[in-house]
Parts: structure tokens; C-alpha cells; sequence
């Protein structure tokens, strides 16, 4: 074995200037080299009292200098998480602790290839393509544990809080016949876990249903007229929503050794709603104009014959030869996200509305999560940055009922992360609590999380706890309460 300090390993190769082309391994996006434990943290204003949790935040954070090339997408996961409670605060980060990871310590040096390349079939890996399963994308609490997901979907890792140790590799009791992608959704009403599997090898997509002690209740494959590339889906009471978007990996052109992605704008967007517990011949499928989305806000029942979605949706997700943009690109990926409202009719089969709700480009939505499948008025959505690299300069606060919006921004050369949702002991509605969220300062290289009133969420930060080092600009972010992190405990 190699005896390789991960020190040497990204700090030497970006010392060296090979990063041109690379810029998800420079600046904000550069990985962080120590896993730390700092208490007592220093805060500017006052943590309030009447909330209590963790938050937690994925993010890629290659460890060791990559092969070749490199996407953002390609990091191993490192989790940053601050646990507060009686006014003060605790900060960590640690690696999701992969199986890929486990191989590449063992050989002291990256194996796999990025995304972006052709895959090395000789090495064990996700996605029956050997790609590295880093476990870098979403995080979802369930059944007692903290998920750390996939995005091209993988095995769920478990992590224990607030240490953030990775407990390993989650299979649901030897059940869980293949993956789980990012962006399952739990119930608030019954605690049941929805969440899909998708592949380049049929079937293209399976669902399944993880009851709230962990059990495999159920799990259909879903019929698709080939492979598509999934990112999230959609639930309420007693449906879920899949999604067939014609966005793929080029199979066809991965046999002649090209690895290139498709979007076929000649295929219809299909929304795919079946009962909870559905059988395969049960979705239904709604069409509408053809976009790309990573994700979505939230579904409800609008009555029992209307389902209500919005979405961050995406015209050109790959921009066609010739044109240019002056959109954030990662990779092969361009993006220019817009809110989009969808009202799909279930005694017609049709699909009634889609409709842009706001031209600014935001993404990265999140909701109270006990509002998740239920109609909510709320939502908190990343705004981009005018810059080449993704990069959020503020939160929205849109307001469903009242159709309205509200801008916190982060100030000038200052960057946010997904925020999570906290309420407050005893909220009395559903915007009673705070948002929190790690900003990134590019000014000093500095790092803080800003806890927000979501009811007064024009006035900034009533409090920001300085984070010991940098936090590295990164994906999907949760909250858990105390009182589920004392329960798991005992």
C-alpha cells in the first residue's frame, strides 16, 4: 500500500497549474485537505434558543488527484455539518466513507475516470458501467439514520450524527435488489421512503417503497423506451411521480469508445404517475414540451382528480452546436433553470398547465419538509450568479398563494449553499423557523452559516456561526431536529 497524505495528493496538483479546464477543482470549488472537530464556535449576533438540530451539507471533495479529467460531479462525498443546541455550535466534516473510496486509500491514488470519460470496465462500480459511487449528492433522514445518496444511484450509506461517521452501505435488510438514486422522498404523514433506481441495462428504472422501519414493502420495475438519465421524482399521499426526459448517455456511440450525452428535443417531456403501492401497468403517463429537470419543488393533490407540481426546468440542457451562453456550465451541462408550475389531469390523462412562473434562474429548491406531497406555500430556491461556474448569490422566498417573491442576497463576492429548513420548537406555521446555509466569502477565503428568520427572511442573518475553514462550494444539504437525533441516540 501507498502511503499517499491526502496534503500531497490535491494540494501538489493544484500547486502545479493543471487545472486549466478544471475549474471545479480551483478557488471556492477546491477541495479542503483535514477532517476536523471545532466547538464553541465563534457567532456574530445570537444563535436563537427555540431550535435545536444539525445541519448537514454533501459536497464533492476529491481526495486524490484525478487520472485524467475531472467534473465537479466526480468528488469523493464530504459531509460539513454543524450541530447546534443551547446557543452554541459544533462543526465537522468527514468523507462518506465509500467502498470506492476504501479502494483507492488502499491504492494510495484515484482509479477511476471521471464522468466525462469512458468508463474502465475492469474496475468494480456502480451503474453497470464502473463508475465510482462517491456518495457525494444528496442526504435524506429515515428510519433513524442519515442517507448520504448518489446521483447516478448507488448504494445509500448511513451515517451517524452528529459524528458524521459513515456506518456503511444500507442494502434495507439484504432487500434492495439493485440502487438508490438521489432524491428519494419520505413521507411526512406515514414515514415511508419513495425512491427510484435507474440503468443503463434494463429495466431502465425501477420505484420502491421503505417503510418507516427500514422493510422493502415494495419495488416494481417501471417500463422506458430506453435509458434515460434520472435526477429526481415527486410524490403526494398516495401517488408518485417518475420522470422520463429525454436526456441520455449515447450507448450506441459508447460501443464505438465515445462517451457523449444526448437531448433529444424531438421527445416529448412524459411524467410517469402511479399509485404509491402501484403495480407496473399502473403509471400513467402525462406528456408536456420537452425540458430537462434536476429538481423538482414539491407535488400535492389539488383534488382528487388534479396533481399540482413545480419544478426548476431547463429548455436547452446541452447547449446545441454553434450557440452560446452566458449561463453556469458544468461539464457538458448548461444551465439556465426556471420555475415552472405543471397541473397534471388524472380523469383526462392530460396535462392541463405548464407554466413558467419566474425568468430568473434558480434551482437547488427546498420546503419544510413536512410539507413534502402536500400543498405548501412556500418554497426557498437558489438564485445563479451571472458567472460561468455555478455559483448562488442569494435565496428566494417564493410565496405560492400570494404569487409573489422575496431576495436575500448574499452581498457582494459572497456565495450561499442549499439551505435546509429548521422549524422552530412549536412552530406555529409553516414558515415558523429558520433557514440555515453555509456562505462562502471570496473575499477573506472565510466560511460561515447564516441562520435566517424565514418570516422576516428580507432582514438577513440574525446570526452567522464562522466555520473554522473553508467550506467548498457544494450539493444538497438536510436539517434533523434534536429530538430525532436524542431518539436515534437512545
Amino acid at each position: 500500500m501507498k502511503e499517499v497524505s491526502k496534503e500531497v495528493a490535491i494540494a501538489s496538483y493544484l500547486q502545479e497549474g493543471e487545472i486549466k479546464g478544471m475549474p471545479y477543482l480551483a478557488g471556492m470549488f477546491a477541495p479542503v485537505d483535514k477532517e476536523i472537530t471545532a466547538e464553541n464556535l465563534k457567532v456574530e449576533g445570537e444563535i436563537p434558543r427555540d431550535f435545536a438540530g444539525m445541519y448537514v451539507r454533501n459536497s464533492p471533495n476529491p481526495k486524490y488527484r484525478p487520472k485524467r479529467k475531472h467534473n465537479w460531479f466526480d468528488g469523493d462525498g464530504m459531509l460539513h455539518g454543524v450541530h447546534i443546541e443551547n446557543g452554541k455550535a459544533t462543526y465537522r466534516n468527514r468523507y462518506v466513507r465509500t467502498q470506492a473510496l476504501a479502494m483507492e486509500d488502499q491504492a494510495g491514488e484515484a482509479l477511476y475516470n471521471s464522468i466525462i470519460e469512458m468508463p474502465d470496465f475492469s474496475l468494480p462500480g456502480k451503474h453497470s458501467a464502473s463508475l465510482k459511487d462517491t456518495g457525494n449528492t444528496d442526504l435524506i433522514f429515515h428510519n433513524g439514520n442519515l442517507k448520504a445518496l448518489w446521483w447516478l444511484s448507488g448504494d445509500p450509506y448511513s451515517i451517524k450524527l452528529p459524528e458524521l461517521e459513515t456506518l456503511g452501505a444500507d442494502n434495507l435488510k439484504g432487500e434492495l435488489k439493485r440502487n438508490m438514486a438521489a432524491h428519494a422522498k419520505v413521507c411526512p404523514l406515514t414515514g415511508d421512503l419513495m425512491f427510484y433506481d435507474f440503468d443503463m441495462r434494463p429495466p431502465y428504472l425501477t420505484y420502491g417503497v421503505v417503510d418507516k422501519n427500514g422493510n422493502l414493502k415494495h419495488y416494481v420495475p417501471i417500463d422506458l423506451p430506453g435509458y434515460r438519465m434520472q435526477h429526481d421524482m415527486a410524490i403526494t399521499p398516495n401517488y408518485s411521480i417518475l420522470f422520463d426526459l429525454p436526456l441520455y448517455w449515447d450507448t450506441e456511440a459508447m460501443k464505438r469508445g465515445k462517451f457523449m450525452s444526448m437531448f433529444n428535443k424531438d421527445l416529448p417531456s412524459r411524467f410517469g404517475i402511479i399509485p404509491r403501492f402501484g403495480q407496473s401497468h399502473e403509471i400513467r403517463w402525462f406528456e408536456a414540451p420537452t425540458v430537462f429537470i434536476y429538481h423538482m419543488v414539491n407535488a400535492y393533490e389539488l383534488n382528487e382528480n388534479e396533481l399540482v407540481m413545480h419544478a426548476c426546468t431547463i429548455d436547452k440542457p446541452i447547449l446545441p452546436k454553434g450557440e452560446e451562453s452566458d449561463a453556469p456550465t458544468i461539464g457538458f451541462m448548461q444551465l439556465e433553470p426556471k420555475l415552472a408550475k405543471y397541473v397534471f389531469n388524472l380523469k383526462t390523462g392530460k396535462t392541463t398547465t405548464y407554466e413558467i412562473l419566474d425568468d430568473v434562474w434558480n434551482e437547488f429548491p427546498i420546503i419544510n419538509t413536512q410539507k413534502m406531497g402536500l400543498q405548501n406555500r412556500f418554497s426557498y430556491n437558489c438564485r445563479f450568479a451571472h458567472n460561468s461556474e455555478l455559483l448562488f448569490d442569494a435565496l428566494i422566498k417564493y410565496d405560492y398563494q400570494q404569487n409573489s417573491s422575496k431576495h436575500y442576497e448574499y452581498g457582494e463576492h459572497r456565495y450561499g449553499s442549499e439551505a435546509a429548513f429548521a422549524p422552530r420548537n412549536n412552530a406555529q406555521s409553516e414558515d415558523d423557523g429558520y433557514l440555515v446555509t453555509f456562505v462562502y466569502d471570496g473575499r477573506n477565503d472565510t466560511s460561515v452559516l447564516e441562520i435566517i428568520d424565514a418570516q422576516n427572511f428580507e432582514k438577513g442573518a440574525v446570526a452567522k456561526i464562522h466555520i473554522p475553514q473553508r467550506v467548498p462550494i457544494g450539493f444538497h444539504a438536510c436539517w434533523v431536529n434534536q429530538a430525532e437525533m436524542m431518539a436515534v441516540a437512545q
